[in-house]
């Protein structure tokens, strides 16, 4: 019976292809142009059938084996192996496990394998509608971005306009927040940020990679010239001269360097969705091919992961406080929230959009007062308004101090919550109060240092302490970016765990944030992020084992090479052969304690790059030596696979063009990172999961990452296992089908309206506010699968990731495990920056402190440059003589004192470098202090005869420390960044490439 059905499966097959090669626009364009003779059959022959395609079109031939040689044959042990593969509805756990134990195979030419098993899979899903037809006659799709999801209107392939989403009558209803008398429901609209809406501009922009390109001296058979990398031009080739350079560049390391000589890097961050992100494609392709790992700071959460976490644990969260049910607590109970290197109008939290605006405006409205301690006036600080406190960039641990001093000194803290829920009080005490070193930490005693005066600090500390208070610690209230980047930033970070610990944290009222996360939304509801690995299959560097593996069943991938290397330390380990770190390893506290070296024994140095993404110059410390890693003589290929025309594209050997997430499939909830910030898409007003359309189709000859791995793949045979024969799509829907959509709408009506609103949680069932549990000392009653098993130190449920189970004034993990660290002490002692304004002798030749934060403008460097509309943003460049500079924010006194009047070109420089920026005179910043960002995507370096390699793109990153915040860490200090300012003029009219 079962054989019959196969064969009648085998002619159906037939009958389904030939219809499919007449109606299916999608298979008609797979099936191109291409000659092939493909074979279904079981492994002892006894069942086959074949199918001949020439010119795109299908012969049919009767009869069994092929008696000529098939170039594809798709192989089953038996019959149950076929029928669960030929299935119309396949149970992929069968599927997967028998192809990783060769009950199936796919025998033959790779890229006709691929190109087979594409099209069988759209035959098999017949023509699919996608979009609204609209009535000027557009198509209107959707896709999602780093800024929110958006509706994109198209018409004739071409993209005409794009809108945020208005949700409708039929999405599902807001959530509602009554508190102190009032009804508070958020806008039926996705709320984008500025680089959402920007993005139309860099899809049509004139940098974009087109075409496939080599370096017009770089001959791989023949003389390389790594010396010429970032000077000399480009010229076109095919895909077919690029895929064979890059897949016989990639075999000749293997043989010749063995193990470990290919690295892998890629940007800080790239484009949004499960397929398409680098924890996804990038990594299984990665795996498939053996290579270095380079391996990712937290640079968004230094301070945190690298000092806070030491006190109350949340490794897993990179050691920053979760947010559940916040926004309800804070606009119910809290008086008043202190606004602590926190711009979250500017930040926008993590992804989210200006979702958070809105909430902001409510707690105004409640009359719930604003404090906002930052060196800049800053956007939420002008918005919302509240008393601005300017501190001295990288002080604010002594601030912090001299605040809890008042605290102990006046009986503003909670004493209960202190004996009960917490560990080494006394001897925090005791630093406090002097009684350790002679020196008590009063508001006297910080003032020198930080620039606030002490009556400030002391009304702070007594408004502060008798009010129920949030603390918005960096830009999502509960972390990210600011202070926590600078040389202090662990101390900082681990100051604000102190401080809320000291007023009771977890209380009503008493919390960390800023209204920016912590919306009652339906946490139970599974969609994967990004973190989660996609199809990657990679189980050790993403959270793919928490729940995506059991959830979309696909082949495991794994990378041999134990290899690694520190991100900030790539170019030091190319250029002088060697380097070491510490791991950024969310599983525990205690990993990050462990050095590496690199190289590792048995492997191979570096001597080939493969990288994808947004540039590094702009979001790497001291970048300028990047320059010297791309020339170095060691490293034989670097293969760029980019989209447009910047930053590193421009140091490759091989240019590999990427296309837009507009011109390719991907999948993804809004905001949901997963397996980093777990259930951060409370965010958001409305939880929404996204279809992102192939809007176009790709610009020029530009290919999709995917697309692109699949293509190098194919030519070591390597592109079927890599595929496991789906095409972007394909992955789409197995991704919609592991998640718990199905049980609310249907594939093809998701892929037509293109996006999903999840409904809130009920009333009763939203998630209890964070930390209360901890507060009452009961189990822990919040969402989250952190600690581990292993790591609770008494009873699992109750208490928290420390030895001790309660919050630590001095760190156990600390005094265990790195004793006589005088930059990290286990109790957490103020030590000066060691780039500030005690560090006398560079003071006096470098003045001025340059804060470089996360951008308003752009998602690090992906929005910026690339003839943006962004650009015509004058808070973000300003164009002179018609060139577009990076803007720099100055206090007017500075300015005075060295000539500068608004919009002049500067140099801002120190001994690492020098950069042309347009300088933008304000009040807003404190004296001593310049603002701008750290996320330029374009570095166009030329050689100056007065002051050598000099930068006009505004990568101001070519400036900043490459040194830790403290010894054995790899945390980045770059806001502890002395330099000089001073009027520029170009020596030469003709600039020459440095």
């Amino acid at each position: 019976m079962k054989r019959t059905l196969l064969k009648g499966i085998l002619y159906g097959t037939t009958l389904a292809i030939a219809r499919g090669l007449k109606k299916n626009t999608e298979a008609i364009k797979q099936a191109g142009n291409i000659d092939c003779v493909a074979q279904i059959m079981l492994k002892d022959g006894s069942i086959a059938r074949h199918y001949v395609f020439k010119g795109g079109r299908m012969v049919d031939t009767r009869g069994s084996v092929y008696d000529g040689e098939a170039q594809v044959n798709l192989v089953f042990q038996d019959v149950d192996t076929a029928l669960g593969f030929l299935s119309l509805k396949p149970d992929y756990h069968t599927i997967v496990h028998d192809a990783k134990n060769f009950k199936a195979a796919v025998l033959g030419d790779s890229e006709l394998c691929v190109w087979f098993m594409h099209l069988m899979n759209m035959i098999a899903s017949g023509t699919q509608k996608m979009g609204t037809t609209m009535p000027d006659g557009c198509t209107r799709l959707t896709t999602n971005t780093n800024g929110g999801p958006m509706f994109v209107y198209v018409k004739d392939n071409k993209i005409v306009r794009m809108t945020p989403i208005d949700f409708d009558d039929s999405d599902a209803e807001s959530w509602t927040i009554k508190a102190r008398g009032k009804t508070f429901t958020p806008l039926r609209q996705g709320v984008i940020n500025p680089h959402a809406q920007g993005l139309k501009s860099t899809v049509y922009s004139d940098k974009r990679i087109l075409y496939p390109m080599k370096r017009v001296d770089f001959d791989p058979n023949g003389e390389r010239n790594p010396q010429n990398r970032g000077k000399s031009g480009y010229e076109r080739i095919s895909w077919e001269e690029a895929t064979d350079i890059v897949a016989n560049e990639i075999k000749r390391q293997r043989k010749v360097h063995g193990p470990g000589s290919i690295a892998m890097a890629f940007g800080s961050h790239h484009q949004w969705g499960n397929v398409g992100y680098y924890l996804s494609a990038l990594l299984r392709f990665g795996n498939l091919i053996g290579f270095t790992r380079v391996v990712p700071n937290p640079d968004s959460w230094e301070g945190w992961y690298w000092g806070a976490m030491h006190h109350f644990g949340n490794s897993m969260r990179v050691g920053i406080p979760g947010h559940y049910g916040l926004v309800e607590d804070c606009l119910k109970e809290a008086e008043m929230i202190v606004f602590w290197s926190s711009d979250p109008e500017s930040t926008n939290g993590y992804a989210s959009g200006l979702e958070g605006t809105q909430r902001r405006f409510w707690a105004k409205e409640l009359g719930i007062d604003f404090v906002h301690i930052d060196p800049n006036l800053n956007a939420t600080a002008q918005l919302y308004g509240g008393r601005w406190i300017p501190v001295k960039p990288g002080t604010d641990p002594a601030l912090a101090i001299a605040i809890m001093n008042v605290w102990v000194n006046e009986d503003l803290y909670d004493k209960d919550y202190v004996e009960g829920r917490t560990t080494g009080f006394d001897e925090w005490k005791a630093y406090l109060l002097g009684e350790e070193d002679g020196v008590p930490k009063t508001p006297e005693w910080q003032e020198k240092e930080t620039g606030v005066q002490a009556h400030v600090v002391r009304a702070l500390a007594r408004a502060w302490g008798k009010k129920k208070t949030y603390l918005a610690a960096g830009g999502l209230g509960t972390g990210f970016g600011g202070a926590c980047r600078n040389a202090t930033g662990s101390q900082w970070a681990r100051n604000m765990i102190l401080m809320m610990a000291m007023q009771g944290w977890g209380k009503p009222g008493v919390n960390f944030g800023n209204l920016q996360a912590g919306t009652p939304l339906d946490h139970y509801f599974y969609f994967p992020g990004y973190a989660e690995g996609g199809i990657s299959g990679e189980l050790n560097f993403t959270a793919c084992a928490v729940n995506n593996y059991q959830r979309m069943p696909h082949v495991l991938t794994m990378n041999p090479v134990k290899q690694m290397i520190p991100r900030q330390r790539l170019a030091d380990a190319i250029v002088n052969g060697k380097a070491s770190g510490y791991i950024w390893d969310g599983s525990s506290a205690e990993a990050q304690f462990a050095e590496f070296q690199y190289p590792m024994p048995g492997y191979s140095p570096v001597h080939m790059i493969y990288r994808y993404g947004s540039s590094s110059f702009g979001t790497i410390a001291n970048s300028d030596r990047w320059v010297d890693m791309y020339r170095h003589d060691s490293l034989e290929c670097v293969v760029n696979q980019s989209i447009w025309l910047e930053g590193e594209a421009e140091f490759a050997d091989i240019i590999l063009p990427a296309c837009t997430s507009f011109e390719r499939y991907d999948i993804s909830d809004w905001g949901n990172s997963g397996g980093y910030i777990h259930h951060n898409t409370d965010q958001l007003n409305h939880r929404t999961v996204v279809f992102q359309h192939k809007c176009i189709e790709p610009l020029g000859e530009s290919k999709s990452d995917y697309d692109i791995f699949t293509a190098v793949l194919n030519k070591l045979g390597l592109g079927a296992m890599f595929t496991e024969g789906c095409s972007e799509l394909d992955w789409c829907k197995r991704v919609f089908e592991s998640s718990d959509l199905p049980n609310y709408v249907s594939w093809k009506k998701f892929i037509k309206k293109g996006y999903h609103v999840i409904p809130p949680a009920p009333e009763n069932l939203r998630t209890p506010a964070y930390f209360r549990w901890f507060a009452e000392d009961r189990f822990k009653d919040v969402p989250e699968p952190m600690p581990l098993p292993s790591q609770w130190s008494d009873i699992a449920g109750k208490g928290l990731q420390t030895p001790s189970g309660k919050i630590e004034f001095v760190s156990t993990t600390i005094q265990r495990n790195d004793p006589n660290n005088p930059e990290r002490p286990a109790l957490n002692r103020y030590v000066p920056s060691w780039e500030g304004t005690q560090t006398t002798e560079l003071y006096d030749k470098y003045p001025l402190q340059l804060l470089t934060s996360h951008s308003r403008y752009t998602f690090h460097t992906y929005g910026d440059g690339k003839d943006s509309t962004l650009n015509d943003i004058p808070d973000h460049r300003v164009c002179i003589d018609g060139y577009y500079y990076w803007v720099l924010r100055m206090n007017p006194i500075d300015a005075r004192a060295r000539g500068l009047q608004h919009h002049d070109l500067v140099r801002v420089h120190n001994g690492r470098g020098s950069v042309v920026c347009a300088v933008d005179v304000s009040p807003l910043m404190a004296p001593g202090t310049l603002k701008s960002w750290e996320s330029c995507a374009e570095v166009d370096l030329f050689e100056d005869p007065r002051f050598g390699r000099v930068d006009r793109g505004g990568s101001l990153n070519l400036l900043t420390p490459e040194r830790p915040q403290v010894k054995n860490t790899e945390g980045m200090g770059s806001n502890s960044c002395l330099v000089e300012v001073e009027k520029w003029s170009y020596a030469n009219e003709e600039l020459v490439r440095a």
